[in-house]
């Protein structure tokens, strides 16, 4: 019997992730022996969990509410991981030490710039929500050279910390909510997390560009509220989360497996599998 080596996502709730059938995907596609299971864990267990897992395990995801926890956990970081202060994987080095890095910036940034063919260079763009979620991609867009870059969130003064905290890597303001009245952007990215309880943040009719783009980084079979919002109000393209997900866990895999799988078949059986759930 083939030995297959053990990787897992933890995270609570965990029930409804794809991230198996996901790597199970490249598993396949790539020709590797490899297992991947979802786990719940609570913060309240996240430690002893990981130090559990990778008496055998080689590597792990970690989602909502665990990425500061593996952070904090990690005995070395990669420079990406350290500025989003968050880490959605863990490598098992061989030294065994745990590696901690954050693929979710790379992941969207592939979804919106190879998968979308969106440039991101001298736009508009706007993030809602000062949270986690926003820290784990602000960076990567910073790369991207943004000419505008705001963070806007209810509370002005956790846009204005968080933006400051990025200021070396480029420009970028933080707003509340309230002052974007009166301007217009590119791309508008919703971090927040509205879109599971089916909900918007406050935003104003005007605040989205000719030909502009909205992309939500939630993702669910129905489309939205901010992709529904992004349709109403006429945007080029009105995008989830999906692709970001798969961009994601194919940067994790590749940093386990040392082979990139390819993702676009991966995204449209996704796709089409939640196509299928509507009906």
């Amino acid at each position: 019997m083939t030995h297959k080596d053990r990787y897992a996502v933890f995270g609570y709730p965990i029930k409804h992730s794809k991230s198996p059938q996901i790597h199970q995907l490249f598993a396949a596609q790539t020709g590797q022996a490899m297992e991947y299971t979802a786990q719940e864990v609570s913060a309240e267990q996240f430690e002893q969990s990981v130090r559990t897992f990778f008496a055998e395990g080689k590597g792990l995801n970690c989602t909502l509410p665990l990425k500061e926890l593996a952070w904090a956990l990690a005995d070395r970081k990669t420079q990406r991981a350290n500025l989003s202060k968050a880490v959605n994987t863990l490598i098992l080095q061989e030294d065994n030490k745990l590696l901690g890095d954050n693929t979710d910036g790379c992941g969207l940034i592939a979804d919106l710039t190879i998968n979308h063919n969106i440039s991101l260079a001298k736009s508009r763009l706007l993030i809602l929500g000062a949270g986690g979620a926003s820290r784990g991609i602000i960076a990567p867009i910073l790369d991207q050279l943004p000419d505008q870059f705001v963070i806007a969130n209810r509370t002005v003064d956790k846009a204005t910390a968080l933006a400051k905290e990025f200021h070396d890597l480029g420009n970028i303001e933080g707003r509340g909510f309230s002052d974007l009245k009166n301007q217009q952007f590119d791309l508008i990215i919703n971090a927040t997390s509205a879109s599971l309880s089916n909900e918007l943040p406050p935003l104003d009719n005007g605040l989205l560009a000719d030909g502009g783009i909205c992309y939500d980084l939630a993702y669910g079979n129905q489309p939205t509220a901010f992709v529904r919002w992004g349709i109403a109000h006429n945007a080029r393209k009105s995008l989830d989360g999906l692709g970001m997900l798969v961009e994601q866990a194919a940067e994790a895999f590749f940093l386990w497996r040392r082979i990139r799988p390819q993702t676009q078949p991966v995204i449209a059986l996704l796709d089409a599998g939640r196509s299928l759930a509507k009906n």
